[in-house]
C-alpha cells in the first residue's frame, strides 16, 4: 500500500508505462513494443467518438509519432495513453520467432 497526493492505493507503485516503438499495419492495427519488454497487437477501431474520426483515413493513421512515450497524432490532437493500448492489446509473437 501507499500514498500518492493523497490517494492510498491498494498495491504497489509501479514504474509509467511507455511504448518504445510502434508500426502501423493495415487496417488500423499496430504493433507496439512497451517499456516492459512487449510488443503487442493493438486494434485502434476500438478508439471511438468524434476525436478519433480523423484515423479512420489511412494517411492520418499512419502519420503517428511517439511523444514521451504515448502515441500521437494530427501534432498531438490526437493521443491515446500506453496504458489504454496495452490494456487492449493482445499479445504478438512475431513470425520469426513461430518458426
Amino acid at each position: 500500500m501507499y500514498v500518492l497526493n493523497g490517494i492510498v492505493y491498494a498495491s504497489e507503485p509501479s514504474e509509467d508505462m511507455k511504448i518504445t516503438a510502434a508500426k502501423a499495419l493495415d487496417d488500423m492495427i499496430m504493433i507496439l513494443t512497451f517499456s516492459t519488454g512487449e510488443t503487442r497487437l493493438f486494434d485502434a477501431t476500438e478508439l471511438t467518438g468524434p476525436v478519433f474520426e480523423p484515423l479512420k483515413d489511412d494517411a492520418v493513421f499512419r502519420n503517428f509519432r511517439l511523444v514521451h512515450g504515448a502515441v500521437t497524432w494530427m501534432n498531438g490532437e490526437i493521443d491515446c495513453s500506453p496504458e489504454y493500448m496495452y490494456d487492449h492489446s493482445y499479445e504478438y509473437i512475431s513470425p520469426e520467432a513461430a518458426v
